[in-house]
């Protein structure tokens, strides 16, 4: 297992293109919209009035500036992270002073509303950012990096034991085809003891994934039997790294390994719009209920790597049918 990086957590910018994110900005500003509006207020009966006339102003700013901000996403990621700060205090600023010179009250002096907009603007956004950048340490330290190598390394003791097996088995009658395992196994575990806090490409995970596979079918035959489709898969799509895998696994020893006759695993990967979608789904015996037991461990782990890479934008969602067991997660489409 890899050791825990004690490297100082890099800063970076929040995603402005991110759902979880744009919610966020939503949340607080109109929750600062209502605190001005009940500090202005004489009598709660005016506060809808009040709140309702403070929205009129800062709700099209407040959109205008997310939308500019999405825009320059990219740009701004490329930056440091100081020079972008000032970009995003400097641009929400300018468009907050626009705003108040095009919706402003009319009664009070042009200059006197830029000036207020730009100290709210300023002020608004350097107050986000840091929450941001909080939010960034408290998710980002060694805990929320150890949980995610915790996942990395659930390579079952028992799938090491029986792939060294299976290989022993077979060197001298069948070299070639105990060298390429072996090669597989190295590049598995190559990668499970990597530091894998970025994200990969769904190729090289899917590369992973058939190296993986391979090993098992050496051990278990034909009562293995797999289907692929990717035909329609983006490859070059990031995803994070080690999410697959792991669904396979949990597709081997929960779906193959307890069944007599063969089983089949179905993986199917594709884009559909701006997302991604990965389709794992396995043979499942409700009877076998004891070796179906770690399954929601490993689901909530998953779902946990979905949210720090992805936030609100990913999901994983199960569905039990009748003889099948099947993981489906949704991931914004990212290159």
């Amino acid at each position: 297992m890899t050791i825990i990086s004690q490297n100082r957590v890099p800063d970076a910018l929040p995603d402005f293109r991110n759902l979880g994110t744009q919610v966020r900005i939503l949340l607080a500003i109109n929750l600062a919209i209502l605190m001005a509006a009940l500090t202005c207020s004489d009598a709660l009966r005016d506060l809808a009035n009040t709140f309702t006339a403070f929205s009129t102003v800062a709700q099209p700013t407040m959109l205008a500036a997310m939308l500019c901000l999405a825009a320059i996403n990219e740009p701004l990621h490329r930056q440091s992270y100081s020079n972008g700060v000032l970009i995003v205090l400097g641009s929400t600023a300018l468009i907050c002073a626009i705003g108040a010179w095009v919706f402003g009250d009319p009664t009070i002096k042009v200059s006197e509303r830029i000036i207020r907009a730009l100290l709210y603007g300023a002020t608004s956004s350097g107050v986000l950012l840091n929450y941001f950048y909080l939010r960034n340490r408290a998710l980002s330290p060694a805990l929320a990096e150890a949980r995610l190598q915790a996942l990395q390394a659930r390579i079952r003791p028992h799938f090491l034991f029986n792939s060294l097996n299976a290989v022993l088995s077979m060197i001298r009658s069948k070299p070639r085809v105990a060298e390429r395992a072996l090669e597989d196994l190295a590049d598995l575990f190559r990668v499970v003891m990597a530091d894998n806090n970025q994200l990969s490409s769904l190729k090289r995970e899917l590369e992973l994934a058939s190296n993986y596979l391979a090993i098992e079918q050496l051990r278990l035959g034909e009562r293995l039997q797999l289907e692929w489709h990717i035909e329609k898969a983006p490859l070059q799509a990031k995803i994070p790294p080690l999410v697959i895998q792991p669904l396979l696994e949990n597709a081997v020893y929960h779906g193959i390994e307890p069944c007599e006759t063969p089983g089949i695993i179905s993986i199917n990967a594709y884009r559909s719009r701006n997302e991604v979608h990965l389709d794992i789904r396995n043979p499942f015996s409700p009877d076998d209920g004891k070796h179906h037991a770690g399954n929601k461990m490993a689901m909530g782990n998953i779902r946990e790597r979905l949210a720090l890479f992805f936030d609100a934008e990913a999901s994983l969602t199960t569905t039990v049918g009748s003889n099948y067991y099947q993981v489906h997660i949704v991931l914004p489409y990212r290159e």
